[in-house]
């Protein structure tokens, strides 16, 4: 018996907890000579999303139950479901049914030819126009800044062998963002085309603050390139700089220049100050994810679990 493990993190989602296990269930049900579990991991939920998760793991012995203490954010209890799920597969799926469990068994056929990692890719996504836009546009820059080759069309949906969960859980990294993790650890990986349905119930908890935070902490967390940048565009200044000298200095030795320009003064100093505040500025926010990563707390903690032995 293959055993299959779910593991999918929940938050404001408690009229759709029983909808996701049905769905699951009637899935992986249909997928022959496999055990399977399936663990919700309740991420600090205002709601009774635990409530819901709790009747469900009393309906059914394979439905397990992971509450945080507080709000982790989505990878945070990502990482908290991986670490529980016992599978020699695991299936990694939002809560709001927007990846659909009828996907799985496609997924896992995939699996089975020789692949490590099978990835979920959404061609149609039913999201609106502008999260589209803003989601291509930061894998775009994401892709720019790794240098790595990132896809917008594929996010946490997916199937991943125990060794490639494995290395994503050896990783030390503070921040957690699953995708790009899985990018990082490498393996044999394939892309199968889905169907992207709607939302099951309410709206995203992901707002535009949210989503930029999330944008800049990854873009921080997994590249040094903006650094980079800034010593480049240091470089470029200070050449730029000493060439208008020479030409000042020529313009002045010819009796071109009988008054030097207060304006050109004041916009370089701006320009310099500028440049050296956003390198500090920089500089800084990379030794504060330092910092974190020092303290080495832990990425979750545990206030109770259901159904583990």
């Amino acid at each position: 018996m293959i055993k299959l493990s779910v593991v999918s993190p929940v938050y404001k989602a408690e009229k759709m907890v029983e909808m996701l296990v049905c769905r699951n269930v009637a899935a992986l049900s249909s997928i022959p000579d496999i055990d399977y579990e399936i663990i919700l991991v309740n991420d600090g939920s205002p709601d009774n999303s635990w409530t819901e998760i709790l009747r469900q793991c009393r309906l059914n012995t394979r439905v397990k139950g992971v509450n945080l203490s507080r709000n982790f954010g989505q990878h945070y209890a990502i990482t908290a479901g991986l670490s529980y799920a016992s599978g020699e597969w695991i299936v990694v799926m939002d809560c709001d049914l927007q990846d659909r469990p009828e996907e799985i068994p496609n997924l896992y056929a995939k699996a089975q030819e020789g692949y490590d990692s099978v990835l979920a890719q959404r061609i149609q996504r039913s999201h609106g126009w502008f999260k589209r836009l803003g989601s291509k546009c930061f894998y775009k820059v994401f892709s720019y800044l790794t240098e790595t080759k990132q896809d917008a069309s594929v996010a946490n949906f997916g199937i991943y062998n125990r060794k490639v969960i494995d290395a994503v859980l050896s990783m030390g990294d503070a921040m957690r963002y699953f995708p790009t993790q899985i990018q990082w650890v490498g393996f044999k990986r394939a892309y199968l085309p889905i169907q992207h349905d709607e939302r099951a119930e309410g709206k995203s908890t992901y707002n535009l603050s949210r989503l930029f935070r999330l944008a800049f902490d990854t873009i921080i967390s997994f590249s040094d390139k903006p650094m980079r940048l800034m010593v480049q565009m240091g470089l470029l200044v200070t050449l730029a700089a000493f060439i208008v000298g020479i030409v000042f200095i020529v313009r002045y030795c010819m009796g071109l220049i009988e008054v030097m320009g207060f304006a050109s003064l004041i916009i370089s100093l701006w320009l310099l100050g500028g440049i050296i505040i956003s390198l500090i500025g920089i500089v800084g926010i990379y030794l504060s994810k330092l910092f974190e990563k020092a303290k080495d707390r832990p990425t979750f903690i545990v206030n109770e679990k259901c159904n583990f032995d």
